[in-house]
C-alpha cells in the first residue's frame, strides 16, 4: 500500500503544473466520463480546483486498472521465461551442430586424402602396366630375329615361298625394319636393322630362285617338245603360251613380294635405284631371256619368209606392212602374257624391243638403200597412220593396259624420216637448185595457151579455200608409178594428168617443189619440215627468178607476169598445206592477194606503188605458212617487187609520150602535149587485158592489176601536170587548174582521171563494155572538139 502511494506521488509529480491550454474532443469525453464519487468538471472554477480534480481522477483510474496491468505483466514474465528457455536450448543445438560440422569436415578431409592415395596407386599401377606392355611390344620386334633366322636358313627354305606363312613372315620383317627405322635412337636398333635387312634379302633371294627355277622348268618342257617334232600352229601356240599360263598366277603373286619392296625412296640420290630393284630386274631379265630363246628364232624365220616372198622381196612398203603386222601380233601376245606373270610394265618394252630386233635388222638396210621418195613417204604414212598415236589430236591419255606399239616402231620411223630428209635434200639440190631449163620450159605465154585447164578461180582469188578445194588443187598422189621408173623426173609420173587440175603450165621447178612439199608435209618432224620448206621455197624463188630473167630477154612484161603468176601459185599452194593441217585454234588470215588488191582499189588512190608497197609491207598479204617466216618474207618480198615492176613498167609505157621538158607552147598545135599519150593509152589498155588473160584467169585479179596500172598512170600524169604548171607560172602565164586549157589542151588531173576511168573501165563486165565501146572509141575525139 505504501508502494502504491509512493507510485501515485511520483506520478503526481510528473503532472504538469499548468493546465492544458486546449483539450481535444476525446480528452473532453474522457474528462466528462469521470468515475463515480468525483465532482463534475463543470463545478471546477479555477486552476487549483482543476489540479485537485485531475489528481483525484488519475488516482481513481490507476486503482481501477491495476489488476489488469498486473495480469498482463505476469503473462509477459511467463513468456520471457519461456523464451529464455528456448534460447538456451537453441544455443545448445547450435553448439552440437557446429561440432557435427567439424566432425564431417574431418571425415571429408580424410576421405579426400584416401582417394588421392588410391588414385596415385592406380596411376602407378597403370604406368607400370603400360611400361610392361611397351617393353613387351618393343621386345617382339627384337625377339622375331631368332625364329626368322632359323626359318630362312633352314634346309629346303626355298620350298616354303609359296605358303601363306612365308608371306606373313615377310610382312613381319617389314614391320621390324620400319620399327628399327623409326626408333633408331634405341641402343641396338642399328644392329638389328642390319640383321633384318639381311634376312629380307635372303627371303627375296629365295623367291627369286624359286621363280627362276619354275620358269626354267616351263621353258625346258616347252623347248623339248618343240625340238622333238614338227608342230602345227595350234600346238605351237599351246606350247608357247598356254603352257606358260598354267603356273603364272601363283608365280606372279610371289613375284609381287619383290616388286612391292622394290620401291625407290622418297628422296633418292641421283643415280640410285630401289633397294631390291636388282632382284626384280633379274626376274624380268630371266623371263625375257627365256621367252626370247623361244620367240626370236621363230620371228626371224617368219621375217625371212616374208622377205623372200615375191610380193614383198622388192617392195619396201609391202615388206614393211607384212612384217610389222606380224610383229605387232607377236608383241600383243607377249604383252598379254607379260601381264599374267608380272604387275606393271617395268622391263616389258625392253623385252619387246628384243622381239623387234629382227624387224629392225631387215628394215634398216632396205631403208638405207631406198632412193625413191615416193616409197619413203608411203612408208612414213603407213607407220604414222596405222601404228602411231597422234599426240596433237589425242584427247585422252593412252590406256596403260594396252600395248603402245608406237614406242616399238618409233626407231623404224626415225630411220625412214632420216632417209627421207636426206633424199629430199638431194632432190632439192639436183632437181630444183641445179635445174637447167629447156627452151620449151621458157616458152611463155605459149605454154599457158596450150594448157588444157588453168588454175581455178578459187586458187588465185584469195578466198578461204576449203579442205576439198585444197585437195583438188594439189597433185594426185594415189596413182603410183611403175617400180622401174627412177629417172630424175620420175616425180612427173606421180601427177594425175587426167585429174581436173593439171599443172602442165607451171614451171618445172615449181611443179617439183609443190610435189615435194605435199609429199613430206606431216611426215617429218615439224621443225625439220619448217627448215626443209624454207629451203625448198627459197630455192624455188631463186629458180623462178632465174627463169624470169631468161624470159626477160624476149619480153620484160612476160617475165614479170610469169614470175607474178608462179609466185602467186606457190603462195596459194602453201596456203593449201596450212588449211589442211593447221590446228583449229590457230588464227590465220587467208584473205589472199586478190582480195587485198581489190580492197585497195575500193579505197581509192591507194594503188600507187608507194602506198601499195607500204600497205603490203604492213601485212595485208596473208600470213599463210606456219613457222616458215623466213621463206614467207622472201616470197612476199619478191611478189611485191614483181607486182610493182609490172605496174610501173606498163604505166611507163603508156605515158612514154608525155614531154619531159616544156618549150614555148605558143606555137604548139591544139592537144599536141597530151593527145599522143591518150591515143597510146587507148591502144595499150586492150593489150594489157590480153596479156593478163594469158597468165591469169581470175577476173577480179586482172581487174585489180588494171586498176593499179590506171592509178599509176594518173600519178605519172599528176607529176607531169605539176611540172607543166610550174613551167607556165615561171613564164608569167596564167593557166586554169580546172578543165582543159584552150591553147594547148593540157587537162587538169581530175579531168584526166575521169577520162582514164572511161578508158580503163575497171570492174566493168564484158557486156557493159561492148555496149559502151562506141562511146569509148570516140572519147578522145569528143574531147578534141
Amino acid at each position: 500500500m505504501r508502494q502504491e502511494n509512493a507510485g501515485r506521488r511520483s506520478r503526481r509529480q510528473t503532472v504538469p503544473s499548468r493546465p492544458p491550454l486546449e483539450l481535444t474532443g476525446r480528452e473532453t469525453e474522457e474528462a466528462e466520463a469521470v468515475p463515480d464519487g468525483l465532482k463534475s468538471i463543470g463545478h471546477i472554477h479555477n486552476e487549483l480546483e482543476f489540479a485537485e480534480w485531475y489528481n483525484e481522477l488519475e488516482d481513481s483510474l490507476l486503482e481501477s486498472s491495476y489488476d489488469e496491468y498486473q495480469a498482463c505483466l505476469h503473462e509477459l514474465q511467463m513468456s520471457k521465461s519461456h523464451l529464455d528457455t528456448l534460447l538456451s536450448d537453441t544455443s545448445l543445438t547450435l553448439d552440437l551442430l557446429s561440432n557435427l560440422s567439424k566432425d564431417f569436415k574431418a571425415v571429408e578431409s580424410q576421405t579426400s586424402n584416401f582417394q588421392n592415395q588410391c588414385e596415385g596407386l592406380l596411376s602407378a599401377q597403370k604406368r607400370d602396366s603400360e611400361l610392361a606392355t611397351n617393353i613387351q611390344d618393343n621386345l617382339q620386334y627384337y625377339d622375331f630375329l631368332d625364329p626368322a633366322s632359323r626359318k630362312l636358313n633352314a634346309p629346303g627354305a626355298g620350298n616354303t615361298v609359296r605358303g601363306q606363312d612365308f608371306s606373313d613372315m615377310l610382312r613381319r620383317l617389314d614391320e621390324c625394319l620400319d620399327y628399327m627405322e623409326i626408333h633408331a635412337d634405341q641402343k641396338e636398333a642399328s644392329v638389328y636393322r642390319s640383321r633384318y635387312r639381311l634376312l629380307m634379302t635372303r627371303a627375296l633371294t629365295l623367291i627369286r630362285g624359286h621363280f627362276v627355277s619354275a620358269l626354267r622348268n616351263v621353258y625346258l618342257s616347252a623347248s623339248k617338245k618343240i625340238a622333238d617334232k614338227q608342230l602345227n600352229d595350234t600346238t605351237m601356240s599351246a606350247l608357247l603360251y598356254a603352257k606358260f599360263r598354267v603356273g603364272a598366277p601363283e608365280l606372279k603373286q610371289i613375284g609381287l613380294e619383290i616388286q612391292k619392296r622394290a620401291v625407290p625412296p622418297l628422296d633418292p640420290e641421283q643415280g640410285t635405284e630401289a633397294e631390291y630393284q636388282s632382284l626384280l630386274n633379274e626376274l624380268h631379265a630371266n623371263y625375257a631371256a627365256i621367252r626370247g630363246k623361244l620367240i626370236v628364232p621363230l620371228v626371224r624365220k617368219k621375217l625371212n619368209e616374208i622377205a623372200q616372198a615375191p610380193s614383198t622381196s622388192t617392195d619396201l612398203v609391202a615388206f614393211a606392212r607384212g612384217s610389222i603386222s606380224y610383229i605387232r601380233g607377236v608383241c600383243l601376245d607377249e604383252f598379254d602374257l607379260w601381264g599374267e606373270w608380272f604387275h606393271g610394265q617395268g622391263g616389258l618394252y625392253d623385252f619387246l624391243e628384243t622381239i623387234c630386233e629382227p624387224l629392225y635388222d631387215h628394215l634398216q638396210p632396205k631403208i638405207i638403200h631406198e632412193d625413191k621418195i615416193i616409197k619413203l613417204c608411203q612408208l612414213c604414212a603407213l607407220l604414222q597412220t596405222r601404228y602411231l598415236f597422234d599426240q596433237e589430236e589425242e584427247t585422252e591419255p593412252t590406256d596403260v593396259n594396252q600395248l603402245d606399239f608406237s614406242t616399238l616402231i618409233q626407231p623404224v620411223l626415225e630411220d625412214v624420216q632420216t632417209r627421207l630428209v636426206f633424199r629430199t635434200q638431194a632432190f632439192l639440190r639436183d632437181e630444183i637448185e641445179r635445174y637447167k631449163p629447156r627452151p620449151d620450159d621458157l616458152d611463155y605465154p605459149a605454154r599457158n595457151r596450150q594448157a588444157s585447164i588453168s588454175v581455178t578461180d578459187g586458187q588465185i582469188s584469195g578466198r578461204k579455200v576449203t579442205a576439198t578445194d585444197t585437195l583438188s588443187n594439189l597433185p594426185k598422189s594415189t596413182k603410183q608409178p611403175e617400180d622401174g621408173v627412177d629417172s630424175p623426173l620420175e616425180q612427173d609420173s606421180k601427177w594425175d594428168l587426167e585429174s581436173q587440175v593439171s599443172p602442165s603450165n607451171w614451171y618445172p621447178t615449181l611443179r617439183k617443189a609443190i610435189w615435194l612439199l605435199s609429199r613430206i608435209y606431216r611426215l617429218v618432224n615439224s621443225t625439220v619440215f619448217d627448215d626443209l620448206a624454207h629451203q625448198i621455197v627459197h630455192q624455188t624463188n631463186i629458180s623462178l627468178h632465174h627463169a624470169s630473167s631468161l624470159i626477160a630477154s624476149k619480153s620484160v612484161t612476160d617475165s614479170h607476169l610469169f614470175l607474178m603468176s608462179h609466185l602467186l601459185t606457190l603462195k596459194q599452194q602453201i596456203v593449201a598445206f596450212d588449211i589442211e593441217y593447221v590446228a583449229p585454234e590457230v588464227s590465220f588470215d587467208f584473205s589472199g592477194v586478190t582480195n587485198t588488191f581489190w580492197e585497195l582499189r575500193e579505197r581509192g588512190g591507194l594503188f600507187n606503188p608507194r602506198n601499195l608497197m607500204r600497205l603490203v609491207g604492213h601485212g595485208l598479204l596473208p600470213r599463210v605458212v606456219e613457222n616458215m617466216l623466213d621463206a614467207k618474207v622472201e616470197l612476199d618480198g619478191r611478189l611485191r617487187t614483181v607486182i610493182n615492176d609490172f605496174i610501173s613498167g606498163f604505166a611507163t609505157t603508156m605515158t612514154a609520150s608525155l614531154p619531159a621538158k616544156f618549150v614555148d607552147t605558143r606555137n604548139l598545135q591544139r592537144g599536141e602535149l597530151i593527145y599522143p599519150t591518150c591515143r597510146n593509152i587507148e591502144k595499150e589498155v586492150p593489150n594489157l587485158r590480153t596479156i593478163l588473160s594469158d597468165y591469169l584467169d581470175d577476173v577480179r585479179m586482172k581487174e585489180t592489176l588494171v586498176g593499179a596500172v590506171q592509178e599509176r598512170v594518173i600519178q605519172i600524169y599528176e607529176e607531169f601536170f605539176d611540172k607543166y604548171m610550174s613551167s607556165e607560172k615561171s613564164k608569167g602565164k596564167f593557166v586554169s587548174t580546172k578543165g582543159k586549157g584552150r591553147e594547148d589542151a593540157v587537162w587538169d588531173v581530175d579531168t584526166f582521171a575521169e577520162w582514164c576511168e572511161n578508158i580503163f573501165r575497171v570492174g566493168i563486165s564484158d557486156a557493159d563494155d561492148e555496149a559502151t565501146s562506141r562511146s569509148r572509141s570516140g572519147s578522145l575525139e569528143s574531147r578534141s572538139r
